[in-house]
């Protein structure tokens, strides 16, 4: 134990008094407030290490190391003519073909060295409880689930560190976005690379052929693998939801018969759910599957349409309608899983979709026709399939929220190049306020992405945890339409320059759109987030209100004293913020603005509840703003966590991080008021029956119907 260079005893995870700590330069104590010199070029090494600590080397945010350099707008040229050093290019990307399968090799001899068993490396995280997203309806805030924040070992840090390198210089050197979007297809020794990189495989079981990544290093890929959209897809749609099913639910010998050629890629994966008839609906499928009279197989028949793969697969989880007994003796149509071989028969597809982006990803119709699956490649349970295909969602669309990200970092650095020597009025576009607003905004969202996305990862990379649905569909709703808002603002900095084909950036703004849709539409994950965790809550109010009844006195005087404390002016406290709280004194305000909001959020969840009972099911603008403020609620804690561990731990440019998160707090924190004061009865705010009146009118009529401005009466 020892004193920092601003008077602050040295203990483990204790709070500084210095207050300021927002300095680039890290004292020793474990609030990084500055002491050693740090050598040029802005390092953030640490000086004596805090009691209890391991020390370690400096780290950049969230502990992960890129050297990509950045994206470069294409140079213009005239119509005909072949680019400046075209021809070394194609020599560079011939003579690197080799480079992706040596990397593969290599990467997988180097893994075996570092190996450490998975029980021996687990996260430095406290122990899991219930729920963290959940227990936010209760107005509850489960802080043992979130701080510190996760972290990996040294040895898992060190193991993901070798894939980043060769996966970034195949990206950046042998991946040519441009002309997969123009040709509408991925090439096929681009497949090669990503197969020789090992990508079909990333969390697959080594076992089995793959690389066995886990939830935290199969994010930190995605953040390279995102930069070219139609890759991504034709990646996630692979192993996301296309293979996910056999390794949830299948069984050993449907694991060790199918997953070692998903892992090499020798065959692609495809997820099959969705018809003309229906979307969303996942329930109101019509492909059917009829049990053969021997009992060995069944007859699939049906089409299925918008299939990631559809036209590359060799290996489908097809989801249909099967004839089930029930307890009682009555058959009921249910929905079964399947995995179905191409090779089956009757397997056919329709011509790749021509689409608004994501262009070279392959999409079209598939359809069933007589097609015989033998009993054995049944995904769990007959009649289980709607389960299966709600898990196999549900644990996918975490990792929206560091590939959007990743995405969003190239496209600021992208974009600051050119705001930083573009001139106008005699100076730099990076001068103007409005300019600068937009940087913030982009800044902002990639970090509170980036923020949520390996709070998530690192929740389901504990052994044991719970169910992560809830949090895992927030990350994907606030990173698609994160990502979307900054793709548009990146535009409009661009000017005309960001609406040209010779650029990228009209790619990106194509490519995004689809993240809003994919997965889920983020107005039904709205409703899943809203009912899961007001389901939830509704529980244990039901639980309350029984004891009550029954005339436990404890439960009523506690529900007393607190509607009195709260008409007195409650002051929230969860132990976040003051001196012995959880945060760094620099992020203290931002902490108690989550607690409050936390506070009566639960309060307000409460209050819904009562008034609506088991209608608030149809109740979607209401529904929708409970969404709304529980996303916002996880995204204040997953920056506050993480940037009290940057700060503790010395990360270089942890002030920045702590900006950002005060920005972003401070503005949450207002949105949420306010909506929480439009879900208040007979509040003013809340416009939702003349909203609902108005589009009445619109659809009644399927037409606007107001007069034209120049219309007369006389």
């Amino acid at each position: 134990m020892h004193r920092c260079t601003r008077g602050a005893v040295v203990r483990p995870l204790t709070p500084c008094p210095a207050g300021a700590g927002a300095g680039s330069q890290p004292c020793g104590c474990d609030r990084g407030h500055g002491g050693r010199p740090v050598a040029a070029g802005g390092g953030g090494g640490a000086g004596p290490p805090a009691a209890g600590r391991v020390p370690s080397g400096p780290l950049p945010p969230h502990g992960l190391r890129t050297s990509a350099p950045p994206l470069r707008a294409a140079p213009r040229r005239l119509p005909g003519r072949a680019g400046p050093g075209r021809a070394g290019a194609e020599a560079r990307r011939a003579g690197g073909r080799g480079v992706a399968a040596m990397s593969g090799l290599l990467l997988r001899a180097l893994r075996s060295a570092l190996r450490v068993p998975a029980a021996a490396r687990p996260l430095r995280t406290a122990a899991p409880c219930a729920a963290f997203a959940k227990e936010l309806f209760r107005g509850a805030l489960s802080k043992e689930e979130v701080f510190p924040y996760p972290e990996i070992s040294n040895e898992e840090l060190q193991e993901i560190n070798q894939f980043v390198g060769p996966v970034e210089k195949f990206f950046t050197e042998e991946v040519d976005s441009k002309k997969i979007d123009q040709d509408a297809k991925i090439p096929p020794e681009t497949l090669k690379g990503l197969r020789d990189l090992g990508l079909f495989g990333m969390q697959i079981p080594e076992e089995y052929g793959g690389l066995g990544l886990s939830n935290t290093m199969y994010a930190r890929l995605g953040e390279i693998t995102s930069l070219d959209g139609s890759i991504a897809v034709t990646l996630a749609a692979h192993q996301a939801i296309g293979l996910k099913g056999i390794l949830i639910a299948g069984t050993d010998e449907q694991k060790a018969k199918y997953l070692p050629k998903l892992a090499s890629g020798e065959h692609i994966a495809a997820f099959c759910l969705t018809e003309p008839g229906s979307g969303s609906d996942a329930a109101s499928i019509q492909t059917r599957a009829t049990l053969s009279e021997d009992g060995k197989h069944f007859l699939l028949n049906g089409s299925k349409v918008w299939i990631s793969n559809g036209g590359l697969a060799s290996i489908f989880t097809v989801f249909a309608r099967t004839e089930v007994v029930d307890k009682d003796g009555q058959v009921k149509d249910k929905i079964t899983a399947f995995i179905v071989e191409r090779d089956f028969g009757g397997v056919t597809h329709g011509k790749p979709e021509d689409k608004l982006g994501i262009r070279g990803s392959n999409t079209c119709e598939v359809h069933f026709e007589n097609t015989k699956v033998p009993i054995e490649n049944v995904i769990g349970e007959v009649g289980g399939g709607f389960k299966v295909a709600m898990n196999i969602l549900n644990s996918g669309r975490f990792s929206m929220g560091s590939a959007s990200a990743g995405m969003i970092k190239k496209l600021i650095e992208m974009t600051a190049e050119y705001a930083c020597t573009r001139k106008q009025f005699n100076k730099k576009l990076s001068e103007f306020g409005l300019i600068q607003e937009k940087f913030c905004f982009m800044a902002v969202k990639a970090y509170v992405m980036e923020s949520m996305a390996y709070l998530t990862a690192g929740m389901m990379d504990r052994p044991g945890f719970p169910d992560c649905s809830v949090e895992a569909a927030m990350v994907k709703v606030f990173s698609s339409e994160g990502a979307w808002a900054c793709v548009s603002e990146a535009l409009q900095i661009l000017g005309g320059l960001g609406y040209m084909k010779d650029y990228p950036y009209e790619r990106f703004l194509r490519d995004t759109r689809i993240l809003l849709i994919f997965e889920g539409t983020n107005e039904i994950l709205r409703l899943y987030i809203a009912l899961t965790g007001m389901q939830y809550a509704g529980k244990i109010l039901t639980e309350k209100i029984k004891e009550i009844k029954k005339g436990n006195v404890g439960v009523a005087l506690e529900e007393f004293l607190n509607k009195l404390r709260d008409s007195m002016g409650r002051k929230v406290d969860f132990g976040l913020a003051g001196d012995r709280g959880l945060v760094h004194p620099s992020l203290q305000e931002s902490g108690k603005k989550l607690e409050e909001n936390v506070y009566y959020f639960g309060n307000t969840v409460r209050g819904l509840l009562s008034r609506f009972g088991k209608t608030i099911v149809d109740e979607q603008l209401v529904l929708k703003r409970v969404a709304d403020v529980v996303i916002n609620l996880y995204a204040m804690t997953a920056t506050i966590s993480r940037a009290s561990r940057s700060i503790s731990i010395g990360l270089r440019n942890h002030d920045h991080e702590v900006l950002l998160t005060n920005i972003f707090c401070t503005e949450a924190y207002f949105k949420n008021n306010y909506t929480m004061a439009q879900l208040q009865k007979y509040a003013e705010e809340n416009l939702d029956d003349c909203i609902k009146k108005a589009a009445k009118h619109v659809l009644e009529k399927r037409a606007y119907t107001c007069s034209h401005p120049l219309d007369r009466t006389f």
